[in-house]
């Protein structure tokens, strides 16, 4: 997948000329590449781009979800509680005036990362699935994928950690569904709350 490639061809189609499109992708590319990020960085888009391409026809508003997932952890910062806001903030501050975008949408739906949960615009339950999908992989790639994480909170010792993971994923297993959309829960619902189940059970 070639991610600049995708990436150019969305802000080209709504409205950004040549020169802005190369900086904006070298500014996403630095951010979502820095050394402290084990899990969200581009890899983390590629996955959620691959599942954006296979539901793409279920979507009322594709480029406004698209150009969400690219901006979505724009600004990460484990020891930041803001970073969905700052990331949405920004991601609205470099959309030209007159651009062919539902600004609104894009917002809250870089801001509904945070919570995880349901949402009146469906377009916004499909991305949120995006993100957690990570959530129901097989265990060797969950177990990987739980390291990275730890490895971004690094600056936590485990007697802080530990309790904090638990209970954020403690979290998922109290809504009555991880997953917004009926077909992620479908597929996905039960793998990921024994994938859960067995994490809390490592962290306790």
């Amino acid at each position: 997948m070639n991610l600049e490639k995708i990436y150019s061809e969305l802000l080209s189609n709504i409205g950004f000329s040549a020169n802005e499109i190369q900086q904006n992708w070298l500014n996403l590319e630095k951010a979502y590449s820095k050394k402290s990020r084990h899990y969200h960085n581009l890899t983390h888009l590629k996955e959620m781009i691959d599942s954006f391409e296979t539901y793409r026809d279920q979507l009322q508003n594709p480029n406004e979800i698209l150009f969400s997932i690219f901006y979505h952890d724009f600004v990460y910062s484990a020891s930041k509680k803001d970073n969905e806001l700052k990331s949405a903030e920004y991601a609205l501050a470099i959309l030209p005036e007159n651009i062919n975008l539902n600004k609104q949408l894009v917002f809250d739906a870089i801001c509904a990362t945070q919570q995880h949960q349901q949402n009146a615009i469906e377009d916004i339950n499909w991305l949120i699935d995006f993100d957690l999908k990570i959530l129901a992989k097989d265990w060797e790639d969950y177990k990987i994928y739980f390291e990275q994480i730890r490895k971004e909170y690094r600056i936590y010792p485990d007697f802080l950690y530990k309790p904090g993971r638990a209970k954020a994923l403690k979290h998922f297993l109290e809504n009555e569904f991880i997953f917004q959309t009926e077909e992620f829960r479908g597929l996905y619902e039960e793998k990921a709350r024994a994938n859960i189940e067995k994490e809390i059970a490592l962290l306790t």
